[in-house]
């Protein structure tokens, strides 16, 4: 039997392709201009929701991250700090399936704070591994350190999370269903 089907294949597919194409691409430019990381957060924590709110299946969302790793990779060979987002998204699918992915994804106030609360725990994880792993200590100085840097990257994550939702709603609202759901 075939764990994740056709449906949700391609919505990784397509969640980690935009999530990819976007950070080989817009992401370079907004660093390049502000030196501040959490505009790939932003765009990694939409696409990581998708594909959450899409399969609803543990290893969903961390498919799409390692996909999101493995494009990145190909099309920008020096992009080693996205391993970074794979653990995010090893993180973000872990915290996700222990508060329950229905749980998460219900319309409320206690579903919002949980996928806002799972989207900034996995960014900042991005951050401390990013931050530890890649960046030169003399800039990672500059910027005020390692917590620092993972605050902006755990900004990034609710940025994202706050979009991310609007777009999940705003997908249910016009009655756009998942696979599996009835």
């Amino acid at each position: 039997m075939v764990y994740f089907s056709s449906r949700e294949v391609a919505a990784i597919s397509v969640c980690a392709a935009l999530w990819s194409v976007l950070s080989v691409t817009v992401a370079p430019l907004f660093w390049q201009l502000t030196h501040l990381p959490f505009l790939c957060d932003l765009i990694g924590v939409i696409a990581l929701m998708l594909s959450l709110w899409w399969a609803r299946k543990p290893g969903a969302v961390f498919a799409t991250g390692v996909l999101a790793t493995i494009i990145t990779l190909v099309l920008r060979p020096g992009a080693v700090h996205f391993f970074g987002f794979t653990a995010a998204s090893l993180v973000f699918d872990l915290l996700s399936w222990l508060s329950g992915y229905e749980r998460c994804l219900e319309r409320g106030l206690l579903s919002g704070f949980l996928l806002l609360l799972v989207s900034v725990v996995s960014t900042a994880v991005a951050g401390v591994v990013i931050g530890s792993f890649f960046m030169p200590s003399m800039a990672l100085a500059r910027m005020g350190g390692l917590a620092v840097f993972a605050g902006l990257h755990a900004l990034g994550g609710l940025l994202g999370g706050v979009v991310g939702a609007v777009v999940v709603s705003a997908l249910v609202s016009r009655g756009v269903r998942p696979s599996g759901v009835a």
